[in-house]
């Protein structure tokens, strides 16, 4: 009878448990950064030193709010954990690691069903124990109010500084230097506010004062050129003639922390004769009522304005800005917004006329002839490049890519554009006899 030998078992070492922490402080201020260099040191030792732990590292986030969502080390540690690279996360306590109910519980619901566990010390919560989340809900309900409660504070000590008429933060503006609630005239920025000033009493538009100043190497303090945006802010800017407006913006919620223009919202505060005037009263008034006359005579000529089959469809490959349509005497045309307004300087994209583009629509719809309705109803929008090439972007998610040419000028030529050359000729030589008699 064969000897029958058995093979003990081996003995199998337990599995290590990948341990992480997460740490979080929501400011800079070196108290605080002591405070998260101690959450730090902490979770290391206490990952290191306990068996069956194997440590992965403990992420942390300083100068960041709970409420916020965009957390660089917040997000990392959770990329890692999905993963499989985390089992178990320690944090301090439910408030350090969100103060937002919604995405607290959305993020600890993600991470249990891959069976990863929170740990949450001060509250000794396991989410992934029986009453975890109940108890969880609970609590964080808590810190939302918490953080509600803190936002209010903050917002109370903001609006008591307006009414008493002091700015809150900010650090000043082309022209003038803000130290201790208090605004001081830089000379060399003043000059540029004055010479803005200047050019548009003297009839230049917003756009003629950027290239001016682009061109004279003037450099802006926030940005690497001028732009009509810019210079607009500062000719209706009212500090220039000593007057502090406050709260033209608010915050929309402690949860959003979204900044909202004021358009009436929130009280606003004006404080006369607050500082020093770059600019004096009359020339800024007179400024404001030239804005208002331009603005009018605009808005006449906008609603005059038709729309276009192809307005807001076509999307500049080289700076993003829409295509805009022009007549010229002899065709229309499509022309990207920056180069028309700015230059080619600025964007050196291609002009397009308005029957190559509509040919190029129809073999990207593999129709024979176009039809605005065919095209408004399939596609959403083109991109067009530089290399002579027009993306189709259509709304079912398919994209083509058209290439074009730029006509001959003796093929271009159609009987209407051949007409209405020959009348513009009649036109001249009509006008060159009078003149010689």
């Amino acid at each position: 009878m064969a000897e029958i030998k058995i093979i003990p078992k081996e003995k199998q070492l337990p599995k290590m448990v990948k341990v992480a922490a997460y740490a979080r402080v929501s400011s800079d201020k070196d108290s605080m950064l002591h405070s998260l260099s101690s959450q730090v040191s902490y979770f290391s030792k206490m990952i290191q030193e306990h068996d069956g732990w194997q440590y992965v590292g403990v992420y942390s986030d300083e100068g960041m709010t709970g409420t916020k969502r965009t957390r660089k080390g917040f997000e990392e540690l959770i990329s890692d954990a999905k993963k499989g690279k985390i089992d178990v996360i320690l944090t301090k306590s439910l408030s350090r690691f969100a103060r937002n109910t919604v995405d607290c519980l959305k993020t600890i619901r993600e991470l249990k069903a891959i069976n990863v566990d929170i740990y949450f010390e001060e509250q000794n919560i396991h989410t992934l124990s029986s009453n975890g989340e109940f108890l969880i809900s609970l609590l964080a309900g808590f810190a939302q109010e918490e953080s509600r409660a803190c936002s209010e504070n903050t917002l109370w000590r903001v609006r008591k500084n307006f009414s008493e008429g002091k700015p809150y933060g900010g650090t000043g503006c082309l022209g003038y230097k803000l130290t201790k609630d208090k605004f001081s005239i830089i000379p060399e920025e003043a000059e540029i506010v004055k010479k803005i000033f200047e050019l548009y009493l003297n009839g230049n538009g917003m756009m003629k004062i950027a290239h001016i100043l682009n061109d004279g190497n003037v450099k802006p303090i926030h940005s690497e050129l001028w732009s009509t945006g810019t210079i607009r802010g500062i000719l209706i800017n009212p500090i220039y003639k000593g007057n502090l407006v406050l709260q033209k913006t608010y915050t929309e919620n402690h949860l959003t922390k979204k900044t909202k223009v004021n358009n009436g919202e929130k009280a606003m505060y004006v404080v006369e004769n607050n500082h020093e005037p770059i600019i004096d009263t009359t020339t800024f008034d007179k400024v404001q009522e030239l804005m208002k006359k331009k603005k009018k005579h605009i808005q006449i000529k906008s609603n005059k304005e038709r729309t276009y089959v192809f307005t807001g469809k076509i999307i500049c490959g080289m700076c993003g800005k829409t295509y805009k349509h022009k007549i010229t005497p002899y065709y229309e045309q499509w022309i990207c917004r920056t180069y028309d307004n700015d230059g080619k300087k600025y964007c050196n994209s291609h002009q397009i006329r308005d029957d190559v583009l509509k040919s190029a629509c129809s073999k990207a719809l593999e129709i024979e002839t176009f039809s605005e309705s065919v095209f408004l109803s399939k596609i959403n929008y083109i991109e067009s490049f530089n290399d002579y090439r027009l993306v189709f972007h259509f709304y079912d998610g398919t994209v083509k890519t058209i290439n074009w040419e730029i006509p001959s000028r003796k093929n271009s030529w159609t009987d209407s554009m051949k007409q209405k050359a020959r009348e513009r000729a009649r036109e001249y030589n009509g006008n060159s006899k009078s003149n010689t008699k």
